[in-house]
């Protein structure tokens, strides 16, 4: 079986940085493979896929309303990573446009096609086309912990203090 044609998209790092090498399968022609939009940007862009399936070439996100935008590709994060989609700053700054699970995460075993969802947060709604940078992607570093359950904790300061416990 022969392996698809994938880009690959590797990033220059910074001393003591681990680099993740991300392959990208495009599963529609127009989809655009995520890149970094300069040299030190820590997310990758993540563009809009439309029109798509059953999803029009313009997309209302109403203010309130959730959606779920296609990209247009599939990924294989290795193993040790994940990724962390995040919501650009400018559109949710200035649109309220965001990602109501963020940051929404994608394993290293996911290979199907990958989509954001977003959030209008804002008062007046936002057209999403095709191409348009919707969200971001963060590469990072993945820890997994021993799990021991036990039938006393210690003693903390703070002790049982929840939201809001240490001041405002």
């Amino acid at each position: 079986m022969s392996t698809p044609s994938a880009s690959t998209i590797q990033a220059s790092p910074a001393d003591g940085q681990s680099v993740a090498t991300v392959r990208f399968m495009k599963l529609d022609d127009r989809a655009t493979i995520p890149q970094y939009q300069t040299q030190l940007a820590a997310g990758l862009d993540l563009a809009a896929c439309l029109p798509r399936h059953d999803v029009p070439e313009t997309i209302t996100v109403h203010p309130g309303d959730i959606v779920k935008i296609p990209l247009g590709f599939a990924c294989a994060i290795p193993a040790g990573f994940e990724g962390q989609v995040r919501p650009r700053s400018g559109l949710a700054t200035k649109h309220g446009l965001s990602v109501p699970n963020a940051p929404g995460t994608v394993d290293a075993d996911y290979r199907g096609e990958m989509f954001v969802a977003l959030i209008n947060l804002g008062r007046n709604p936002i057209d999403i086309t095709h191409g348009m940078r919707i969200a971001q992607l963060i590469i990072a570093p993945v820890s997994h912990a021993n799990i021991v359950e036990v039938d006393s904790l210690e003693d903390t300061d703070r002790g049982s203090g929840g939201f809001g416990s240490t001041g405002l």
